[in-house]
């Protein structure tokens, strides 16, 4: 078998490997909120903090997991965090008390904001250059397919059980298992070790952060994860306290925004292609602001389904696109650090929910779509500014060369002309 074809078979292992643990993750941290207020007798508020701290802890933790990686081997921190999560998901499963379930739910949460920056720079170690926007698609979709398949799963085996807490620590389980025994094909410039000599963590973390590039990036991921990370969160309370039938409509919005990302990915990837990386995200920038406006005016379910229709497709068009300009930014010597110091912006998990809740709260609607309207403008801003940004000098000379190709990958090629 060619290097190649053990590398993509590598990377389709990791494609299935996302989409299983994403199918055991969303049939039961879906159910979460159900669990705390059924088992445990929480309410709203308290559950909403505590379900919002492990992504807080998690996105400070990324950044050091990421550098770790480029230290030690992407394949030795990614499969104790999925050790760790197969703990924390038995472990939520057979808590029986509040604070013992919550610390569990915080290490998965910890271990799942860890696993996705490591799991994408693994992918670029391992894909071939001009392949990776299909793959990356690819796994896209089948992070999606877990998360419309799971959930039906949670439901029918009922939500929240200790059982199927208990077979979702098994699944990934098995998955560590696998990656462990599976040999990672990398290519030579990649199997080289990742880090320039003497340069420790931290110092693998300030480089990245010093990259003006990547701070720019950071920022506008942190106000696009903002609009549709936890779309759900704000939307539903809208339409349940606004529109007639609200929550019917809203049941409807779940399933066109899943279909339409599993349907439409393959054209948004070719499109990515043809129309670059940084021309898409704008692109999906604009339809967010579309879709909230559409949002805005809607009265009916018409009008929403539309909106939601222009809205998923701005989320299909941005979410490879940011994975790919992130990706053209780094080398093999800094995947882990770059894609963990990105991974920061999914404070925007907690940002949208928190001032999307205060502002419906204070101004109704118009002042929550506004504002979502508005962070998706300033969020084109800044990743267009971000890919017109020189690569950091320190970078220049600690890899000369790789720094050169991670200023001026095949998405950004022409940016700078």
């Amino acid at each position: 078998m060619s290097d190649e074809r053990q590398r993509l078979n590598y990377v389709l292992f990791l494609v299935a490997g996302a989409g299983l643990v994403n199918v055991a993750r969303a049939m039961t941290l879906s159910f979460l909120a159900i669990k705390l207020q059924q088992s445990f007798g929480l309410g709203p508020a308290m559950i909403g903090m505590l379900l919002g701290i492990g992504p807080l802890v998690g996105a400070i933790a990324a950044p050091f997991a990421g550098s770790l990686s480029d230290k030690v081997g992407r394949k030795t921190v990614l499969t104790l965090t999925l050790l760790s999560m197969a703990l924390a998901m038995v472990g939520m499963g057979v808590a029986e008390t509040v604070l013992a379930f919550c610390l569990a739910q915080i290490v998965a949460a910890v271990t799942i904001a860890i696993n996705e920056p490591i799991s994408r720079a693994l992918m670029s170690d391992v894909c071939p250059e001009p392949l990776r926007l299909k793959y990356f698609s690819w796994r896209y979709t089948a992070i999606n397919f877990g998360f419309a398949v799971g959930p039906l799963i949670g439901i029918a085996a009922g939500a929240a059980s200790t059982t199927l807490f208990i077979i979702a620590g098994i699944v990934y389980a098995l998955f560590a298992l696998a990656l462990h025994l599976l040999k990672v094909p990398l290519h030579r410039s990649a199997a080289e070790p990742a880090s320039a000599p003497g340069l420790s963590v931290l110092e693998s973390i300030r480089t990245a952060i010093r990259d003006p590039r990547l701070a720019f990036f950071v920022g506008g991921g942190t106000l696009l994860i903002a609009v549709y990370g936890q779309w759900s969160a704000t939307l539903a309370p809208y339409l349940s306290g606004s529109i007639a039938g609200g929550v019917e409509i809203f049941a409807y919005m779940v399933s066109i925004n899943g279909a339409v990302v599993l349907i439409g990915n393959p054209f948004a990837r070719r499109f990515i292609e043809r129309a670059g990386a940084l021309n898409a995200l704008v692109i999906g920038c604009l339809l967010f602001l579309a879709g909230e406006l559409g949002f805005l005016v809607s009265s009916g379910l018409w009008g929403l389904a539309i909106s939601m229709v222009v809205f998923t497709i701005g989320e299909i068009l941005v979410v490879p696109s940011e994975y790919m300009l992130v990706d053209g930014i780094s080398n093999d010597r800094n995947r882990g650090s770059y894609f963990g110091a990105h991974s920061f912006s999914t404070v925007g998990n907690f940002v949208g929910p928190t001032l999307g809740g205060l502002m419906l709260g204070a101004f109704g609607g118009p002042g929550m779509f506004l504002l979502f309207a508005g962070f998706a403008v300033i969020s084109a801003i800044l990743f267009a500014v971000g890919t017109r940004m020189p690569p950091p000098r320190a970078s220049v000379e600690l890899a000369p060369a790789a720094a050169s190709e991670g200023a001026t990958g095949p998405h950004l090629r022409g940016l700078y002309a």
